[in-house]
């Protein structure tokens, strides 16, 4: 096993830092978007000996999204005059994709978003999906089969509505 000390950060660093502040700035606030990837990667420091060697990025995208709803659960009340009108600052930002595409996200359930966004937004399958999910890699296959049915699914019934 390689030293883990601060040549191997800096390489970890190197190569995940960006992936993990898009994966934080995806599910949180711009403005905390910042401070949070750098919680992500102080745990990745203090625990860089639990970070299973070729599955790093997993481990930390699995890290990221404690840090963050940890964060969500520690939020301060906001002021409801500053509340925008956009929905829930948990959801995910659905900017790009119009009416419809809120529509049918917010017809799946949290965890098949959060199947969906780790495959399509982030990239992920077969053994990082199944590590980042905690589940057997043909657990996340199938989960990752039955959210994109839901899916489409959603799609048919947004599409029925007009």
């Amino acid at each position: 096993m390689t030293a883990r000390d601060e040549q191997w950060f800096t390489r970890l660093f190197d190569a995940h830092a960006v992936a993990v502040h898009r994966f934080v700035a995806r599910r949180a606030d711009r403005s905390d978007v910042e401070d949070l990837t750098a919680d992500v990667l102080t745990v990745a420091w203090r625990r860089r000996a639990d970070i299973p060697a070729g599955a790093e990025l997993p481990w930390l995208y699995r890290t990221a999204g404690f840090v963050v709803a940890n964060h969500h659960r520690k939020a301060r009340p906001t002021p409801l005059a500053v509340v925008p009108d956009d929905g829930d600052p948990e959801t995910p930002q659905w900017s790009d994709g119009g009416d419809d595409l809120r529509r049918v996200m917010a017809d799946l359930s949290p965890r098949d978003q959060r199947i969906l966004l780790l495959s399509a937004w982030d990239g992920l399958s077969g053994d990082d999906l199944a590590a980042v999910l905690e589940i057997s890699r043909g657990g996340a296959a199938a989960a990752l089969s039955r959210a994109r049915t839901r899916l489409q699914q959603a799609w048919d019934r947004v599409d029925a509505a007009g």
